[in-house]
């Protein structure tokens, strides 16, 4: 444990070099005459010596001492290293696998940041303490460079169990939201975002730099609407020594066969040959574009298996309304061959992009103070954002107390009995789900089920009972203070199943154990708990439902549990 204590200082403080990567050079012989971009020779721009404080804009620098985390900006003059007592938590922002990102504001600024906390165990037992560092370098080189349209890193700070790092918080979510809630983004908002990624992609070409998990879930909204690129936990930085040859530190070690990224995303060459490129974002870009331009991934299946036999057979189908500049360009970011995609030789940018009829009279030089284009079909869709959300008897940290604060959660006491349902509740709870179902209506709804619904193939080809979107979270990660939190396509079936799947990319990613065991219990109009049996032995899940149904789905699931196993599965709180 010493020692793992001793590698989080040393990144917390470091300014060593990130490990390099070799980049696939382009095939002169087929960039029709283009001259191939060819890396910078300089080095990769040096993370500073303590933690990286950027200022906001209208802020000046901060001098921090050697050694200790900064401020997070100008204006807090307090020395000595910062620590979550520095700021109020307010709501969770977004989940990984070893991480919680979450809202925060600085007690002595009273600015918000995103602040992403990692659990220090998890990254050491799954072995990501190389790509923790790379991320937090990556992030000290944008941030340093100024990079347009990518998030900033102001500081950075740890506890024995958790390394935290500060960043720039995008007020409106991610980009994946705002298409899912329109079904498709209109052609204007399209190549206006579409323009943004490309200025900040050729950044990260400029400062050599690969991010390799391009994708609307990785790109956010500012408070004005402008795109942030964001997650470079995948990204690499690349370094052409003075030599004139790749450099690559990774090259003595044993290569795993792995890839990196999401599936729906990720361009071919990763899935043959790992060999990581610029190209490999442009393959993304096509993808986006896309999916801004449809409401979908261009590569969609119901295992990521078949989803990469698609990718390598370039297995996708273009709407036949989509405008012919679209489709351009999407057919020529989307190629096989790295070399042969729109922009893999261009010099320096990429001013073939630019220069495509895709983005005639897009305003590339002033894109940043650009209002963007409304991208709410109706302005009452607009989120409403509370900016009062500290409250005067809220205390800073993340300990016990606050995290039941932010679950809503009473320490110490049974869950509540919730409150008498409204009248509408108790009318829609006179429902029959499965009780009057004959084998004709069955078959009926199947056939229906099979034409109209696409989640058919998902759930294994059942008859879906009721579906629909849930957060679900794991209580056994509260106490950590790691939430475990994903939204999660939820669908009850006959059989009986309670399948979940990623809404995103229509991926199956489980089930629920259902067995006579099942128990099933409301917490609020929103909230209920499910206590079932899986892999690892009794799991308890809360589940939310944002749109007060919680009701339904507990009647729902007691009506098929009554059916199946004789039993009721509801339970009350005592």
């Amino acid at each position: 444990m010493t020692l793992v204590l001793k590698w989080f200082k040393k990144l917390v403080t470091s300014n060593d070099r990130v490990s390099t990567l070799s980049v696939m050079p382009p095939d002169t012989k087929k960039c029709n005459g283009a001259v191939p971009r060819v890396p910078p020779t300089s080095a990769p721009v040096a993370p500073s010596e303590a933690p990286v404080s950027h200022p906001p804009p209208t802020a000046a620098a901060p001098t921090a001492a050697s050694g200790t985390a900064p401020a997070c900006n100008g204006t807090h003059t307090t020395p000595g290293k910062r620590s979550i007592h520095d700021y109020y938590f307010g709501k969770t922002l977004g989940e990984g696998s070893f991480s919680t990102v979450w809202l925060v504001r600085d007690i002595h600024t009273r600015k918000d940041y995103a602040l992403k906390q990692c659990d220090k165990a998890h990254i050491v037992r799954e072995r990501k303490t190389e790509s923790i560092k790379r991320e937090k370098q990556v992030l000290n080189i944008l941030s340093e460079t100024g990079a347009p349209f990518c998030v900033k890193l102001y500081c950075t700070f740890q506890d024995p169990e958790k390394l935290f790092f500060v960043i720039t918080y995008a007020k409106n979510g991610e980009l994946l939201a705002h298409i899912n809630r329109n079904r498709r983004l209109s052609m204007e908002c399209a190549r206006f975002y579409a323009a943004e990624l490309v200025v900040a992609m050729e950044h990260l070409q400029r400062v050599n730099v690969i991010h390799r998990d391009l994708k609307p879930e990785n790109i956010l909204l500012d408070e004005n609407m402008h795109l942030l690129v964001t997650d470079f936990g995948c990204a690499k930085i690349v370094h052409r020594p003075q030599s004139g040859t790749d450099s690559d530190d990774e090259s003595a070690r044993p290569r795993r066969n792995s890839f990196v990224g999401t599936a729906q995303y990720i361009s071919p060459e990763l899935l043959t040959d790992k060999n990581a490129s610029y190209s490999s974002d442009l393959w993304a870009l096509g993808c986006i574009v896309y999916q801004m331009l449809t409401g979908q991934p261009p590569f969609q299946s119901r295992s990521e298996y078949l989803i990469f036999q698609k990718i390598q057979k370039l297995e996708y189908d273009i709407p036949a309304d989509l405008d012919p500049t679209a489709a351009d360009l999407i057919r020529k970011l989307l190629v096989l061959n790295p070399t042969e995609r729109l922009g893999a030789c261009d010099e320096e940018g990429y001013p073939s992009i630019r220069s495509h009829p895709f983005f005639m009279n897009t305003p590339w030089n002033s894109l940043a103070t650009t209002t963007p284009p409304t991208i709410f079909s109706d302005p009452t869709d607009r989120p409403a954002h509370n900016d009062n959300w500290v409250t005067s008897d809220m205390k800073p940290g993340l300990d016990n107390s606050q995290l039941s604060r932010i679950l809503g959660l009473d320490q110490g006491q049974s869950l509540p009995r919730p409150q008498a349902p409204p009248q509408q509740a108790v009318a829609r709870r006179k429902k029959s789900y499965v009780q009057d179902l004959s084998e004709a209506e069955i078959q009926r709804r199947l056939a229906l089920q099979k034409a109209e619904n696409k989640w058919h193939d998902v759930v294994e080809g059942n008859l879906i009972i009721k579906q629909g979107f849930i957060d679900k979270r794991k209580s056994t990660n509260v106490v950590k203070g790691v939430l475990s939190r994903k939204t999660r396509m939820l669908f009850l079936t006959l059989g009986p199943h309670l399948y979940y799947a990623d809404p995103e990319t229509g991926e199956l990613k489980g089930e629920f154990g259902w067995t006579s065991e099942l128990r099933v219990r409301a917490r609020t109009f929103k909230t209920f708990y499910l206590y079932c049996n899986g892999l690892k032995g009794e799991r308890t899940y809360s589940l939310q439902e944002n749109e007060s149904h919680a009701l339904e789905w507990i009647e729902a699931i007691d009506e098929m549990h009554r059916a199946v196993f004789g039993v009721k599965a509801i339970i009350t709180s005592t």
